[in-house]
């Protein structure tokens, strides 16, 4: 009985080592393959696209946003939402995308503003327009417009002008916010004509031009589609473009430059990320976006609203956002603009 048992157990106890060995050996098998092999990435986007906008409903940057969401959902295959997240000259908004997960679904929708102008009068910004973002596409530039109350009597820039000076300051205008383009063009505007008005910054454009409607401020530089529909019903009243030429849409306004030579205030806006987007859906928004601004229906719109499709390569986009930097500082610095 002893020799049975002895010669039953013995195969028994080399079975099991070997099934050990083979369960060692295939997990390390298993494990290499694991390593060696990477997981196929989800296919970009798989879920819908967050576009912020810096400012509330109502100006510029919002309406170009909503005029591109709907082709720019079916060229992607994902609901476009739209989150207006205003404050600060544009930089709540930009500092909540800086921060966010760099994945191509948490976009901003910048401008001149809180992409450039900032770095010259704010002391301390919570990003760096340059480090902070990975730049997709220049979009669009924008067509600002003079425009004044119709209680003030000028109908002419150099009429406004002489108006300007002889009520010694008392005059008020308003900006879409500190750092914003009306903000610093309007003192621009004050340093070449030497003039003296009070800035009144709002959180946007919808509610500077609300208030130029009411007459609490006398004079705005804003952006076509925000002013002219009241131009044209006469609630406001246009002085000039604040382009360096005339605008084609606007071919009867004159430009302010025609009577300040040299003066200029034309807006831009640009698609950028989170630092760090991969290079493949930089590529994928970049080709999308200057596609779908291309498509006539969105075009059109664009434009009617002063709004002119750029598009382009994210190297050409970074680049200007550099020059735009070092441009806008300096005016910042020779008028002493500063955020006040």
């Amino acid at each position: 009985m002893r020799s049975f048992v002895f010669l039953a157990t013995r195969p028994a106890g080399r079975l099991r080592r070997t099934r050990r060995a083979c369960a060692a050996a295939l997990g390390a098998v298993l494990a290499l393959g694991t390593f060696s092999v990477p997981l196929q990435a989800a296919a970009f986007p798989d879920k819908p696209i967050r576009l912020v906008v810096p400012f509330p409903p109502g100006g510029a940057v919002d309406f170009f946003a909503r005029v591109v969401q709907p082709a720019l959902a079916e060229a992607l295959g994902q609901p476009i939402v739209i989150e207006n997240k205003g404050g600060a000259g544009g930089m709540v908004g930009a500092g909540a995308v800086a921060q966010a997960v760099p994945d191509g679904h948490t976009l901003l929708v910048g401008n001149i503003a809180s992409l450039a102008i900032n770095v010259g009068i704010y002391p301390k910004m919570p990003y760096d327009p340059r480090k902070d973002f990975t730049h997709i596409v220049r979009t669009v530039d924008v067509h600002y417009v003079m425009a004044v109350h119709p209680s003030v009597p000028a109908r002419t820039v150099p009429e406004f002008i002489a108006h300007a000076k002889a009520q010694g300051g008392k005059l008020a205008y308003g900006s879409a916010g500190n750092g914003s383009l009306p903000h610093l063009g309007t003192e621009l505007f004050k340093s070449m004509t030497g003039t003296q008005m009070t800035h009144v910054p709002y959180k946007g454009g919808g509610p500077m031009v609300t208030d130029l409607l009411g007459g609490q401020i006398q004079l705005a530089i804003g952006d076509q589609a925000n002013l002219m529909p009241h131009v044209q019903t006469g609630k406001l009243r246009a002085l000039a473009v604040a382009t360096a030429r005339r605008a084609s849409s606007l071919p009867d306004i004159p430009t302010a430059a025609e009577t300040l030579p040299g003066f200029e205030a034309t807006a831009w806006q640009g698609l950028v990320g989170p630092a760090g987007l991969p290079p493949e859906v930089t590529r994928k928004l970049n080709e999308a976006f200057n596609r779908v601004m291309a498509l006539p229906v969105v075009r059109d719109k664009l434009l009617a609203a002063g709004l002119v499709p750029v598009g382009g390569t994210p190297e050409q986009f970074s680049r200007f956002i550099d020059s735009e930097i070092v441009k806008w500082t300096r005016i910042a610095k020779e008028v002493g603009a500063t955020a006040d």
